[in-house]
């Protein structure tokens, strides 16, 4: 039923919606153009001229010098006028009086109303891209915290035990970086791992080839930040 009636809404229609919405914008919620001109609905067409004169003399813009959107007013009065005193305008209006304006008008309705420029969709697709940019770097800091935070418990595991016991001194263990694979024969093979270093208090390193020693946390997991983002960047850069 929707659907027919929006395909049965003419241009003449969409006029008397956008008329209803201006008029209740400007002159308060509930307003009709009966209220407005205030006659009856069941007023006839000589009463309603009378008020629309009525109306006109009060609204003129020549009688309203330095009245803000006096103009806007008086030629939305006007195409009041124009549809109460008209019978098929008023038929029209008066359905949507009794039935109530529908809330949804059809797309092409909206559509027409608002139809963004190429500035805007320029605008609108940086936006959603950065927006998809920072959704990435979320991600990628919770899978890298992640992947920290396993390393470090398998070192602590390998260099403490299953149960996890910590011992006074410092131990130095190899933490595979995945699980092993298998030979032709069936044995298993460990891939890639790593030297680290487990001290006593739970702090994990790992052990450069020189020797040196680098403490593992999450702090070298990079997190988040609009700042990254694409467009914030050029931004930052156009300002600089």
């Amino acid at each position: 039923i929707m659907v027919c009636g929006v395909a049965s809404w003419t241009k003449e229609d969409h006029e008397i919606f956008d008329l209803v919405s201006a008029l209740e914008a400007a002159e308060g919620k509930g307003t009709t153009f009966y209220s407005w001109l205030d006659v009856s609905p069941a007023a006839s067409t000589s009463e309603i001229s009378k008020a629309y004169r009525k109306k006109s003399m009060q609204l003129h813009p020549d009688k309203n010098p330095g009245v803000k959107n006096i103009h806007e007013r008086f030629a939305r009065l006007s195409v009041i006028g124009k549809i109460l005193r008209d019978s098929e305008g008023r038929k029209r209006y008066d359905f949507f009086f009794k039935n109530g304006v529908p809330r949804w008008r059809g797309t092409g309705y909206y559509y027409a109303r608002f139809r963004p420029g190429l500035g805007s969709v320029l605008v609108f697709l940086a936006i959603c891209s950065s927006a998809v940019q920072y959704v990435v770097q979320r991600s990628n800091y919770n899978r890298d915290v992640a992947r920290i935070e396993h390393i470090c418990r398998e070192a602590r595991s390998t260099a403490w035990g299953p149960k996890l016991i910590p011992t006074d001194t410092r131990r130095k263990v190899k933490v595979p970086l995945g699980p092993p694979r298998l030979d032709d024969e069936g044995n298993a093979i460990l891939g890639r791992t790593l030297d680290m270093v487990v001290e006593g208090n739970g702090d994990v390193y790992m052990m450069e080839p020189d020797g040196e020693l680098t403490r593992l946390d999450t702090s070298h997991a990079t997190p988040p930040a609009i700042s990254r983002t694409w467009l914030l960047s050029l931004l930052l850069i156009l300002y600089r």
